[in-house]
């Protein structure tokens, strides 16, 4: 990579899970409001995405951003998968025939924190009143040190054929700075149980920029991946912000990889996957040629939500559970984050959200925009109703981009070059008019690169 050109672009930006990002929600839409939008989005489309947010575990992971809260106390189970299952209930009183569920995920927090009985309590609850068509996808996340062949084998039988591993690295000397208390032994086990269970998309998360990581635990680790050959891996860039999770002090700046020096362990780990025969695709993911997200990226049906790339999509995507986000396509809630709070609102029959966005017409002109740039990095806007003023602006910003070679711009038309790959996330950035109408004043976002 060119060093001048990390140098100038690594930048904090936004990761662009969604548009408008999260800082700049201004227009929270009351509960009557809310109701309206996601019926008139279940009537526009035939089938939805829930995501679940479990948010237990038993140690915290000093590096981890998610919202979690740790216990060890299982007494806590059930009365949160009650709660869930209220929650559900209020969303499918909205609607006048039952769901199709094209795409269900578990995540977290650790998931297999809860048992298989409580997990198979909540997913036969759920999909009881749902239609669960053949090719839905029913995905989870799984610790390593937590999930048993029981968790494996019951999911299964309800449904689940996408499993994803929090892998990290799998340097012990990394894992413990991090207080990730698993080791390579387990992992290999939970996915060799996981395919002969007959799993047919196994995913790894890696993390690259982690306290104390080098060249030779990037080689490591991706030496191990190709050994046990997963169908998928999220290669994510470490988001340091302390100022958000403080646990994330627990160790110093120093022991980070910055700037250039982490940047060369992404590149290092893209060239060892692809030539282990994966291939990358959108931001920070890559697969084989066998799997379903790879052929999506070759359709251009790829998608993006907040679980991430998705060969499945969907106008309306549900939330449950403590600071879940739901997306109706023209507003965002996120749930209240305080397990507690969240508890108190379902109980007393309310929809548990505390802040959200509804989006303008601009807005999902520049959100179709932004997410033609994250899933096939590249967009158009020939016909009148791809244009708006906030695109034409972002376009007037690319010209710094342009002429270093990020991007090619054409009449109605912009993509972005092999060279501007590694910095997508800044080519989004002049689009996002929001940002521009309230810079923001204090540290928001991480690094870009």
């Amino acid at each position: 990579m060119d060093t001048l050109l990390l140098r100038k672009y690594d930048v904090p930006v936004p990761r662009y899970t969604s548009y408008p990002t999260v800082p700049y929600w201004d227009s929270t839409p009351g509960e009557v409001a809310w109701k309206n939008k996601v019926k008139a989005s279940f009537d526009q489309d035939d089938g939805i995405s829930l995501y679940i947010h479990l948010p237990y575990c038993e140690k915290l992971c000093t590096y981890c951003g998610c919202n979690k809260h740790i216990t060890k106390n299982h007494q806590v189970e059930a009365p949160y998968i009650d709660t869930l299952i209220q929650e559900w209930s209020m969303y499918l009183a909205l609607f006048d025939q039952p769901p199709t569920l094209k795409e269900l995920h578990l995540g977290g927090g650790t998931p297999t924190f809860f048992s298989p009985e409580e997990l198979e309590r909540l997913i036969t609850s759920i999909t009881r009143q749902a239609v669960v068509p053949d090719d839905a996808s029913f995905s989870f996340e799984a610790h390593p040190s937590s999930t048993t062949f029981e968790h494996l084998e019951t999911l299964y039988r309800i449904g689940f054929r996408r499993i994803s591993i929090g892998v990290q690295d799998f340097s012990p000397i990394i894992l413990e700075i991090i207080n990730r208390q698993q080791t390579e032994e387990q992992v290999e086990m939970v996915t060799q149980q996981a395919r002969a269970l007959g799993y047919d998309s196994i995913n790894f998360d890696l993390i690259f920029g982690l306290p104390l990581q080098d060249k030779s635990a990037i080689r490591s680790t991706i030496k191990k991946v190709e050994r046990m050959r997963p169908d998928r891996i999220a290669f994510y860039s470490y988001a340091h912000v302390p100022w958000i999770k403080p646990s994330q002090r627990a160790y110093s700046e120093k022991d980070l990889p910055l700037g250039e020096e982490k940047r060369a362990l992404y590149e290092l780990g893209r060239q060892l996957l692809e030539e282990a025969g994966y291939a990358e695709i959108g931001m920070d993911h890559f697969a084989l040629p066998e799997d379903d997200l790879y052929q999506s990226y070759q359709a251009g049906t790829l998608h993006r939500n907040f679980m991430g790339y998705t060969p499945h999509t969907t106008r309306l995507s549900i939330g449950l559970g403590a600071s879940a986000i739901s997306d109706s396509w023209d507003g965002f809630v996120q749930n209240e984050k305080k397990i507690a709070d969240y508890k108190a609102r379902v109980e007393r029959g309310e929809f548990p959200f505390f802040r959200g966005h509804s989006l303008t017409t601009e807005d999902e002109n520049i959100r179709q925009h932004i997410l033609n740039l994250m899933c096939r990095h590249e967009t158009d806007w020939a016909h009148p109703s791809q244009q708006s003023n906030a695109l034409f602006a972002g376009i007037e910003r690319m010209e710094e981009l342009e002429k270093d070679g990020l991007i090619s711009l054409a009449p109605n038309r912009l993509k972005v070059t092999q060279k501007g790959l590694p910095f997508i996330r800044n080519i989004c950035q002049p689009l996002d008019a929001r940002y521009w109408d309230k810079r923001p004043e204090g540290a928001l976002f991480s690094q870009a690169v």
